[in-house]
């Protein structure tokens, strides 16, 4: 399999997390979005510099609008998303174990196209 680099963001769940402070105040950071109301992803840790995330998405199951700085993501299980943004709409089909590294995403939003369930952590800068 061949590793495969996107930008996928993630929410948080916990409330007493900093938010990212960003040059698009009018959209959530991967703290703050979600899917139809509901969080996608989870704080497992967070430091001074940076906080991980754990970013769950179930076959139909996406992340709305939002921005991310800095990060470094990984695919802790894979599948196959649709990824729209600034640039257009494309579907990608990740590798399990596959990561990428970004200087940040003005906006952008995903969906989780295929039959698995796709898994990542991401490592945001703060």
């Amino acid at each position: 399999m061949r590793n495969v680099r996107i930008i996928i963001a993630a929410p948080l769940l916990l409330g007493s997390c900093e938010t990212v402070q960003h040059v698009s105040e009018t959209l959530p950071s991967a703290l703050e979005a979600g899917w139809q109301g509901e969080r996608v992803c989870t704080l497992q840790h967070q430091a001074e510099t940076h906080r991980v995330l754990r970013c769950t998405f179930p076959p139909g199951v996406g992340h709305e609008r939002h921005y991310h700085p800095r990060h470094y993501g990984y695919a802790l299980s894979g599948g196959t998303m649709r990824l729209t943004s600034a640039s257009g709409t494309r579907t990608v089909t990740l590798a399990e174990r596959s990561d990428y590294s970004s200087d940040g995403v003005d906006w952008h939003e995903v969906v989780n196209v295929g039959e698995t369930t796709v898994v990542y952590l991401i490592v945001e800068e703060l």
